[in-house]
């Protein structure tokens, strides 16, 4: 991804945007979500009540955030990309995840969903151009650029992926 198109992100997301340095957004989307299906498709259903420590999410709440979490920001993505200059809140990770029913849902339910928005994303994505993916809106406070949600979303995920692999497996 282009430095010039991401801008400046905003520094929780920085250990993001570093991730993404010289890689290709829509690759890396399609590649992520084949990756997550692979890695967790096989497990047992069982498996998604794991974790890691007492207090944590279990497996299946760490991938029902990951769908949240990329809902949230393909959104904002949406948004600005359309032009909307409304300047749009912050979501509390916790309380989405304790709201979730992800345990209930299941593993193999919580891989579908990702599967699906993270489709609607790779969707939303590949249709825009340099001077969509270069506008700007305001997220939680913060300028971002539609390029830069873009390398949210995938860094989001890699982080998770990584916790999932060190943690869980």
């Amino acid at each position: 991804m282009d430095q010039e198109l991401i801008g400046e992100v905003p520094a929780f997301y920085k250990r993001y945007a570093e991730r993404m340095a010289g890689r290709d957004l829509l690759t890396e989307l399609e590649f992520q979500r084949e990756n997550l299906l692979r890695l967790l498709g096989n497990l047992p259903e069982a498996r998604g009540l794991h974790r890691y420590a007492e207090g944590k999410w279990s497996l299946v709440t760490v991938v029902q955030h990951m769908t949240d979490a990329e809902r949230v920001f393909a959104y904002r993505a949406m948004c600005f990309a359309r032009g909307d200059r409304t300047p749009l809140p912050g979501f509390e990770e916790d309380d989405y995840a304790a709201e979730s029913r992800a345990d209930a849902v299941g593993l193999r339910a919580a891989l579908e969903e990702f599967s699906a928005v993270r489709e609607a994303t790779i969707c939303l994505y590949r249709n825009m151009d340099r001077a969509t993916l270069a506008r700007m809106g305001n997220a939680n406070g913060n300028p971002i650029s539609v390029a830069a949600i873009g390398v949210c979303i995938v860094g989001h995920a890699m982080h998770h992926t990584e916790v999932i692999r060190e943690r869980y497996l």
